[in-house]
């Protein structure tokens, strides 16, 4: 708080006071006042007015410090009412009451959006667990009708499932430490269980999987694991080369930590692009292309859900050579990589 600042909001009292002591002294030379009588009158004002001025400015100072104090060391800075000390002046207490009550409107107004956001979720979540019961049924009417033209509609119902598959994920992703359970797990079973959920796209586009060295065991959540895999592997099924397209699945064990490296021998993608694959909705160049339409949400989901379990997720990438997506996993429950 700048003292310049504060005297120029008082130039009306100032100027008020000097008016008054001017006025005074003129009236007391019409007296046979003595000389230092009338300076004591005209001096004692100054000084009162003085001490008076400087004594609200050392308040309001202290009280202005300690409110940008708590402002700076609070996250939430809507919190700052909260934290205020009592204040000692009427500007102050009213200060303290408004921002009392726009914290409070605010509040109020962030749980009205919060239960909206809610009752939508709610509802996505309700029609995707209602769109998988046709979905189901369709895939059953297909396996008793197989035939070129059910083939194909058997494709395209998967992406379907995925999308749907996607979306609940992504609906449930901001609230997932509320829905997972950290368990020692069978790395090999949660790579089968993605490689089957993905078995109608690898043989269709006839993209052959090798898997080795995949017996360890992780501390993660399994079904959030399986649909983690499960998005890199469409990415790898999704930009296959036409012909001999290839993923191959291992796992390393790297002191505290285990690597599951899944590798694909597809376009790759551009150098300068490899930086931007976790960002949400970033399709790249790859994305663009005829016939490769992305949403850009598959590893996007990936780094969200990895940041969440205490995993780690990593990308290298070659044009014309190929992909290689790692995911690194805890030895013990005591890891965290976030």
């Amino acid at each position: 708080m700048n003292f310049r600042k504060f005297l120029k909001e008082k130039i009306g009292l100032i100027s008020l006071s000097i008016f008054a002591i001017i006025s005074t002294q003129i009236l007391l030379l019409t007296s046979k006042m003595a000389l230092w009588i009338r300076v004591y009158i005209g001096v004692i004002p100054i000084v009162c007015v003085g001490i008076a001025l400087w004594i609200e400015y050392c308040h309001k100072k202290h009280f202005y410090c300690h409110i940008q104090q708590h402002l700076q060391e609070l996250d939430n800075k809507y919190l700052l009412s909260e934290v205020m000390e009592k204040p000692d002046y009427i500007e102050a207490e009213l200060l303290k009451e408004i921002l009392q009550e726009t914290g409070r409107s605010m509040l109020e107004n962030v749980n009205t959006y919060k239960h909206l956001q809610e009752d939508y979720k709610e509802y996505i979540e309700l029609w995707i667990h209602e769109i998988k019961t046709p979905i189901a049924a369709s895939k059953m009417i297909i396996e008793n009708n197989k035939s070129e033209v059910t083939r194909s509609i058997e494709e395209e119902l998967g992406k379907i499932e995925n999308y749907t598959e996607q979306a609940l994920f992504y609906a449930r992703s901001n609230s997932v430490e509320k829905d997972y359970i950290i368990t020692k797990a069978n790395l090999k079973e949660i790579v089968n269980n993605a490689i089957l959920k993905n078995k109608n796209s690898l043989l269709s586009n006839r993209v052959s999987i090798e898997i080795h060295n995949i017996e360890e065991v992780v501390y993660t959540d399994s079904k959030w694991t399986v649909f983690m895999i499960s998005q890199i592997l469409q990415n790898s099924i999704q930009y296959a080369k036409e012909e001999k397209g290839k993923i191959e699945i291992y796992a390393k064990q790297k002191n505290e930590k285990i690597v599951l490296y899944i590798k694909d021998n597809g376009i790759g993608i551009p150098k300068g692009e490899i930086t931007r694959t976790f960002e949400k909705g970033f399709t790249g160049s790859n994305g663009r292309m005829i016939g490769k339409k992305s949403t850009g949400l598959g590893l996007y989901l990936c780094k969200k859900l990895c940041d969440k379990l205490g995993l780690k997720i990593e990308l290298d990438s070659e044009k014309d050579v190929g992909t290689e997506v790692r995911i690194v996993f805890p030895k013990n429950s005591y890891t965290n990589f976030s």
